[in-house]
């Protein structure tokens, strides 16, 4: 009997079709039994899986038919080796990335599984950020700002003379509004960072201070201020619901009024004061970050705003930004309400640590950077 002969007669190109043959095939199989038994493959896990499949792969088998589409990769831009992407499609380990090595053995370590997309500085893979809670009645406990605290935030400053404020287009919410400060509790710095959380005193009062300086600057907003925490116990829900309060509360508000094209969603990270606190020209700032959704429609539109955001302030206030992050269904929520709004940012305000001085400055920052975005836009919009 003669040997096998190739068809094609180009052994390159049969290789080239066989990676995706059985990429196809894999979808395929586990998309079937998705259908038959959803308790043996998640379709997350075929989503996330979708997601570690590089576009210039997709885009160089499109090329096959249409040379036109090569034309979207530029000579830089790498395949990886069949192999490696056959290693991380059966296996999810990736090999530059040693975390895959044990992310899936270990219970609960998805949860670090956070993708820097932009990072700031000093910000890499052992200091990513992380959301945590304590039990829903240590959050409904009410307690009053501390006098220094109060009287920090009560500290009035000269504001530019503003005398017309434009429509309010921007909704600024607190899903986790519970979050709060040490300092503002009026707790020594050595405390358990599990107790800065409160009912009364927490993100919300940051919220209220970033609406008067965005107004300040002559950018109309909506500030909720409404108790997730309560709204939570009301329902008999945990903390793992609070996306589910607040998405219920912005799509309200957006029906009731149309004009909303920014939402806001300010939160407090767990880190401690070495990582969220930084002195930028001779003042004290709480650092911040910012999350995006990879589960969301929005997600390049939510990068590409939340990284406007970032350079603009780095720009000005060089080292206040710990970057950009992203997080998927398996480290979070995944979507954070971004899918509502081309124009929706998730902002990480500081630590457990930081004082009301620094918040208040960084508050300020933010408010000069996101104006200034707005105008811009505005004026774009209006030519």
């Amino acid at each position: 009997m003669a040997p096998y002969k190739n068809n094609t007669g180009h052994p390159k190109l049969t290789k080239l079709l066989l990676l995706p043959t059985i990429v196809v095939l894999f979808f395929l199989v586990a998309s079937l039994f998705a259908t038959i038994k959803k308790d043996i493959f998640y379709m997350v896990q075929i989503d996330r899986s979708s997601q570690d499949v590089p576009i210039e792969l997709f885009i160089k088998l499109i090329s096959f038919e249409n040379q036109y589409f090569s034309q979207a990769l530029n000579d830089q831009q790498e395949l990886k080796s069949p192999t490696s992407l056959a290693l991380e499609l059966i296996t999810q380990i990736n090999l530059g990335d040693i975390r895959s090595f044990i992310g899936n053995e270990l219970p609960g370590y998805a949860l670090y599984d956070t993708k820097i997309l932009v990072p700031g500085e000093g910000t890499d893979f052992t200091n990513l950020p992380y959301e945590s809670a304590p039990p829903l009645d240590v959050l409904l406990q009410e307690r009053e700002m501390a006098q220094k605290e109060l009287e920090e935030l009560n500290k009035s400053e000269p504001k530019p003379p503003i005398t017309t404020i434009h429509n309010k287009k921007m909704l600024i919410y607190q899903s986790h509004n519970y979050e709060s400060f040490l300092p503002l509790l009026g707790l020594p710095p050595e405390s358990d960072p599990n107790k800065a959380f409160d009912s009364k005193t927490n993100m919300t009062v940051v919220g209220d201070m970033l609406g008067k300086a965005l107004e300040a600057n002559g950018v109309g907003a909506i500030v909720d201020k409404t108790n997730i925490g309560a709204e939570l116990n009301k329902n008999g829900w945990g903390t793992e619901k609070a996306y589910t309060v607040s998405r219920s509360i912005v799509t309200s508000t957006m029906a009731s009024n149309n004009e909303i094209e920014y939402l806001i969603d300010l939160h407090r990270d767990s880190s401690r004061r070495d990582l969220t606190t930084a002195t930028i020209h001779n003042k004290p700032y709480a650092r911040v970050f910012f999350v995006v959704g990879s589960a969301s429609d929005n997600h390049e539109k939510s990068l590409a705003f939340a990284n406007k955001i970032h350079k603009s302030l780095e720009s000005q206030y060089p080292g206040i930004s710990r970057g950009i992050f992203e997080k998927g269904l398996n480290e979070g929520n995944g979507v954070y309400n971004q899918d509502l709004s081309e124009h929706s940012i998730l902002i990480e305000i500081g630590g457990v640590d930081n004082n009301m001085k620094e918040i208040k400055n960084t508050v300020d920052a933010l408010a000069k950077v996101i104006s200034q975005y707005f105008w811009d836009a505005e004026k774009v919009n209006s030519n």
